[in-house]
């Protein structure tokens, strides 16, 4: 069959997100710079009650280390109070299943994977949680963890542009992102989604009679209203242990398609809202069109197949969507799945990988556009050093220090994967889930920390990861993993927000030869750094096949 129609359904889509996110950027432009709207009228009142609840003075400018820390503390807190209810789920109400508590590994690995917005899943929801712990405990995060992601992005922006005060205050940042962006959002998508089939309810499991005169039981819960805030806030982790390969989270083709565009709609946004907070537009087309040309690669690699090898068994939503899908839930970090990762061949697993590696491509919400200035500061450096000049981002000199900083950041992911990975194998705790053989269970364990580190999500080992190991190991990379990029890229922000603009002289950051240079260091710093995690695993597969034709 023709790919032609393929290729004009994929340029509509991205079209319409692209078109979407640009209409969105304006709206949130409004929100973190504070200009009067026709709905303040409605959120206002609300915020003022919050502010007045917490005791938080939201016009005090933070530094960039108090900014963090607040963070950080927020988020432990958010950690403590879903442990507590997933440790004592079986004893609180909304418990119809009547479903016993977590064991204390599993409930704090749960805990801190959806606090980081990585919703990296141990379990199998429909069979474990009940409607209190799936929506007060995880949509609960959902909401939050996407929200400190867009707070820390704003707060870095407001750093580079040097047109603010400095970076903010994380108070007024986290309660607009939730009730002006994260809560109307997800509610009008939800209505969407219940209005498209997907079970909305708190009455208890449906038992009914299927056609060869059986008895079914149909997990329904309150599914929609997490399927949303999912794909909106790049957090991905499912009500169902299937994911959106179940059909009660996924039952038809526009569901597919519309939360494939709530996926990505708001990270594409990030851009468009980087360039009017710097008061450059052509800044944030960049950034844009750098890290979709990074995604087409990262697509591309994922459609690659030889007749005979490695054939894609997704039959429900077809090939094209479950491929396409794929690559977008790894490469934007929401780390969704509408079918499974051992359905696909080597070349979508290396797709992954790739997106889980770079971050930033687009990457999560908020932590995608951070870490794609991480690789700003890295590109404008070595392009200084190269011409002989003093590197410089709008108007700002980029320092040494800025250097180092950024460097520790691209650092710390590598060794985020690498430690656990070698623990898994020499411990023997690879092996005790079947995972110890080389390739496959080696890319399984690979993918598992990838995914683990990049805060994505989804993995191969799904329930049978639910050790001691894995729990603990994972709930460690998840939290360093989500921190360490944050903590770093905050305090360059506050510190290039103190220093004197100029006039650009140095190289050019706003036209398509940066992009090009832009593009360029990205892949190579992923190539020669992840290459050899590759190697030994889905590229070992691919030789494998290769030989076995």
């Amino acid at each position: 069959m023709s790919a032609l129609p393929y290729v004009f359904w994929t340029a509509f889509l991205f079209g319409l997100i692209i078109a979407l996110a640009w209409a969105i950027s304006k709206y949130l432009f409004a929100v973190y710079t504070g200009k009067k709207g026709r709905l303040d009228r409605l959120f206002d009142p609300i915020d003022k009650a919050i502010y007045k609840i917490i005791r938080a003075d939201p016009s005090r400018e933070m530094s960039g280390k108090e900014y963090f820390i607040v963070l950080l503390v927020f988020s432990a807190f958010t950690v403590a109070l879903c442990f507590i209810i997933l440790l004592l789920q079986g004893l609180l109400p909304l418990n119809p299943q009547h479903f016993a508590g977590l064991s204390w590994d599993l409930a704090l690995h749960t805990a801190l994977s959806f606090a980081t917005n990585t919703d990296l899943q141990h379990y199998a929801g429909e069979t474990a949680l009940s409607y209190l712990s799936q929506m007060m405990a995880l949509q609960f995060l959902e909401f939050t963890s996407a929200a400190i992601g867009l707070c820390a992005a704003v707060a870095v922006f407001r750093g580079f542009s040097g047109k603010f005060k400095g970076i903010g205050n994380f108070y007024y940042d986290f309660v607009r992102s939730v009730t002006r962006v994260m809560l109307p959002l997800s509610a009008i998508a939800a209505i969407v989604l219940v209005a498209s089939g997907l079970p909305q309810t708190l009455g208890g499991y449906v038992t009914a009679n299927t056609i060869g005169g059986g008895m079914i039981t149909l997990p329904v819960g309150p599914v929609a209203s997490m399927a949303s805030i999912e794909q909106l806030g790049t957090n991905g982790g499912g009500y169902y242990g299937a994911n959106f390969a179940s059909p009660y989270q996924d039952p038809s083709p526009f569901t597919n398609w519309f939360e494939f565009v709530l996926m990505l709609v708001l990270v594409t946004s990030m851009p468009f809202l980087f360039g009017s907070m710097v008061g450059n537009r052509k800044e944030g087309r960049t950034l844009l069109i750098a890290t979709y040309v990074i995604f087409g690669i990262n697509i591309a690699i994922a459609f690659i197949n030889f007749t005979g090898f490695g054939p894609y068994m997704e039959a429900r939503l077809g090939a094209f969507s479950s491929v396409l899908w794929t690559a977008a839930a790894t490469s934007t970090m929401t780390g969704s799945l509408n079918a499974s990762l051992s359905a696909f061949s080597p070349f979508v697993i290396i797709s992954a990988l790739l997106g889980m590696f770079i971050q930033a491509a687009p990457g999560g919400l908020g932590g995608g556009v951070i870490y794609l200035l991480m690789y700003v500061v890295i590109a404008v450096f070595i392009v200084g050093l190269m011409a002989g000049r003093t590197p410089e981002y709008l108007g700002a000199k980029i320092i040494p220090q800025d250097v180092k900083r950024a460097v520790i950041a691209f650092i710390s992911h590598p060794l985020l994967i690498l430690i656990p990975l070698a623990l898994a194998f020499s411990t023997g705790a690879a092996a005790a889930i079947g995972s110890g053989a080389v390739p496959n269970g080696y890319t399984q364990v690979l993918y598992e920390f990838a995914s683990a580190a990049a805060n994505n999500g989804s993995d191969f080992l799904g329930a049978s990861a639910n050790t001691l190991f894995f729990n603990i190991s994972t709930g460690i990379v998840v939290w360093f993993g989500r921190f360490i990029s944050i903590a770093i890229m905050l305090i360059i922000a506050d510190s290039m927000s103190k220093r004197q603009r100029t006039p650009e002289t140095g190289l050019r950051t706003d036209n398509m030869l940066f992009v090009a240079i832009l593009v360029g260091s990205i892949l190579l710093l992923a190539v020669l750094t992840f290459m050899p995690f590759i190697v030994l695993g889905p590229v070992l597969s691919l030789l494998q096949g290769f030989h076995a034709i």
